[in-house]
């Protein structure tokens, strides 16, 4: 079955390359990559796309002015579906529809994170989402009233190998929130699928799994079920933490090789330099960072703790995806912080064998 999967994977790269030569020069010449043979661009003009999830041969990509773009591989079509909330989305600076996670087993049920206005309070609220035919639907929400901001909102959403739900959140430009445990700002938290408090969370009827973060976009597990993080330093020294039940990762009072009784520092973090880090997967030892203000995909070595460029010149990078040998990834030039070509942004598969 495995050498099955491998030869549609490589048939798959090797037709949709074939179809990319034919594409007109000029178009080419104005679309960089790495050069590796096998990187394909399996989508394009992606409006502001922000996760990546897949099922079967269509990916269903969150995009944050509130779309959730249908990706058929097998026809190489983009479209198009509304996604009906009981709250207005609010897409001020970094809000809007950020996280995505399809359920497995279910006709295509999905968790989502998206930003709100109350009051005149920009908030973040994790709900449930149901498809039918080209319209997803709220049906219930899972957590609502967590701080947000024009920036640092978190927004990634992940189910665990525990089958638990979780989500990082930013500290909603307001620090301080981050060591307030009776806040949900600036944290990782962790949610039975039905939204409730796991029984064996850190601390009391609190969905609060780790604190002291400032921004963390990217969620990845390796084979063994330990959870690691990245996350958004304060000019440069972003972060990728390994990441313990009730522990303190430090912000703000501690960042980079600073120390703290009681603050974890973290596994990694690049010092002076700049990745913006964001969407997270482990594979073969490694996580696969997608990076921002780095533009690029980075591989980082968990035991020996170095950090390469794996793929570059696309600029940048909002989340990766990888399955089955194939590292998928989106670009997001068109975040009002790039600068977009005609076809972007776009979905790029790479094999990763």
């Amino acid at each position: 079955m495995k050498k099955v999967l491998l030869i549609f994977i490589i048939l798959l790269l090797s037709s949709c390359s074939q179809s990319k030569q034919q594409e007109p020069q000029d178009k080419e010449e104005d679309h960089p990559t790495s050069g590796r043979v096998t990187d394909v661009r399996l989508a394009e003009r992606l409006q502001t796309p922000w996760s990546i999830t897949k099922k079967g041969s269509k990916f269903y990509i969150s995009e944050r002015n509130g779309t959730i773009a249908l990706v058929d591989i097998k026809s190489g079509k983009v479209k198009r579906e509304q996604v009906a909330l009981n709250k207005p989305l609010h897409t001020e600076g970094e809000g809007g529809l950020l996280g995505l996670e399809l359920l497995s087993d279910t006709n295509v049920e999905a968790l989502a994170y998206h930003t709100y206005l109350e009051n005149g309070e920009v908030l973040n609220r994790l709900v449930h989402l149901n498809k039918e035919q080209d319209q997803w639907s709220e049906t219930a929400v899972l957590l609502e009233g967590i701080p947000g901001a024009g920036i640092h909102n978190g927004g990634r959403v992940k189910i665990g190998p525990d089958h638990m739900i979780y989500v990082t959140t930013g500290d909603a430009a307001n620090p301080d929130l981050s060591q307030d445990r009776n806040s949900l700002a600036g944290k990782i938290l962790r949610m039975e699928l039905d939204g409730s408090v796991p029984e064996d969370n850190p601390f009391a009827d609190s969905p609060v799994y780790s604190y002291g973060h400032r921004n963390p976009q990217g969620l990845a597990w390796d084979d063994t079920g330990q959870l690691y993080a990245t996350e958004h330093g304060q000019s440069a020294h972003d972060e990728i933490n390994k990441i313990e039940p009730g522990k303190n990762y430090g912000w703000p009072v501690i960042q980079g090789d600073e120390k703290r009784d009681g603050m974890e520092t973290p596994l990694y973090h690049t010092n002076g330099n700049t990745w913006a880090p964001s969407g997270t997967a482990f594979y073969n030892g490694s996580l696969y960072i997608s990076t921002l203000r780095g533009e690029a995909v980075r591989i980082f070595e968990i035991e020996n703790k170095v950090a390469d460029i794996f793929e570059q010149g696309t600029g940048r990078v909002r989340d990766v995806l990888i399955e089955k040998g194939t590292l998928y990834y989106i670009t997001n030039n068109t975040d009002g912080r790039g600068v977009p070509a005609s076809y972007d942004d776009q979905l790029i598969g790479i094999s990763l064998e």
